[in-house]
């Protein structure tokens, strides 16, 4: 077994702006487990909010080299939990490791990664595309560039209501929303009603994530549904988020990849709650990591390749929302970069 790690920077197509930060680049970091002539990757992207960095999440990686090919034979959920206690405080390299070796797994047995599950690919929800916060007539023009028929638009500006009154002039396919923890209730209550009416299916986590009151509230009172994403971290989080949230938005790089991120939608789909799961502008090799539990989700947003200049693989293929898969096995990645 051998560890290879590969940094990258991703050129992104347009300026990517949340309430909270802009970016042009995404730093990456694949990582690849080789065993003979079989190679699984898996990757995490680079994020200040969350303190991941390429260097971090390498050096940490690297120090367990030896764990990591001394275990080499485990069934995944094994290995996860092996890898845990020496990367609980970095979940971002947990991910991109437990993401390449569920596909190296996978290879091995010669087939797909939900096929080694036994899911059921038939459903599968399709996903948003997202526009990011920028000016009006800005996100107008990324809408008219990319006719889709589900967006999801980043707000947590002064002029959210008008944003969604003009990019609805302009499209009638379904909104969702995402306020990234800059709303507050109030602003949430009297926001949702307007909406509604534009044909928004959720909001995303309009609150600060330790506001468990507000977000309480809103569960009770808002008449659209809310979905936790910076409230539902890790596996934890999704107990704690039950009659708080109507759905979690889990991040593999967040809770530490695949194995967690399965054990916690499943633990949402027993409590009835809507699931779903996002990216960070990773490459096609996380989305493609992604595309394996679509069977699932309620929702997806996994356009995260979509939006950069310089895919660094091929994987999965979007169109027009409609994920198909690879004629690989494991998580059906190859790397052209």
């Amino acid at each position: 077994m051998q560890l290879i790690l590969r940094p990258y920077e991703l050129k992104l197509e347009h300026t990517f702006r949340i309430s909270r930060e802009a970016r042009d680049v995404q730093e990456s970091l694949v990582v690849e487990l080789k065993d003979g002539e079989i190679s699984g990757y898996g990757e995490a992207t680079a994020n200040p909010y969350y303190g991941a960095t390429i260097e971090k999440m390498s050096a940490d990686l690297t120090a367990l080299e030896s764990l990591i090919k001394a275990n080499a034979t485990l069934e995944p959920s094994a290995f996860w939990q092996i890898m845990y206690p020496k990367l609980k405080d970095n979940m971002f390299a947990l991910c991109a490791l437990d993401l390449a070796y569920n596909d190296l797994y996978a290879r091995k047995k010669g087939v797909k990664l939900y096929e080694y599950w036994g899911l059921d690919i038939n459903n599968n929800p399709i996903t948003d595309y997202t526009i990011g916060i920028d000016t009006i007539e800005k996100m107008v023009s990324k809408l008219k560039e990319k006719p889709w028929p589900l967006y999801k638009i980043k707000l947590g500006t002064k002029e959210d209501i008008a944003i969604i009154k003009e990019l609805r002039k302009h499209t009638d396919a379904v909104f969702r929303v995402d306020a990234n923890c800059g709303w507050s209730v109030d602003e949430t209550l009297k926001n949702a009603v307007v909406l509604k009416e534009l044909g928004v299916e959720f909001i995303e986590q309009p609150l600060k994530a330790d506001d468990w009151g507000g977000h309480k509230t809103l569960f009770l009172k808002s008449v659209l549904p809310i979905i936790a994403d910076e409230s539902c971290m890790v596996e934890a989080d999704v107990m704690k988020c039950h009659n708080h949230f109507h759905g979690v938005n889990v991040k593999l790089t967040k809770c530490g990849g695949l194995t967690s991120g399965k054990r916690m939608l499943e633990k949402a789909r027993k409590l009835g709650m809507k699931t779903m799961v996002g990216c960070m502008t990773e490459s096609s090799v996380g989305i493609s990591a992604i595309a394996h539990l679509l069977p699932l989700l309620d929702f997806v947003d996994m356009d995260g390749a979509i939006l950069l200049s310089n895919d660094i693989a091929d994987g999965i293929t979007i169109t027009d929302g409609v994920i198909t898969y690879s004629e690989l096995n494991g998580t059906g990645v190859k790397l052209i970069a």
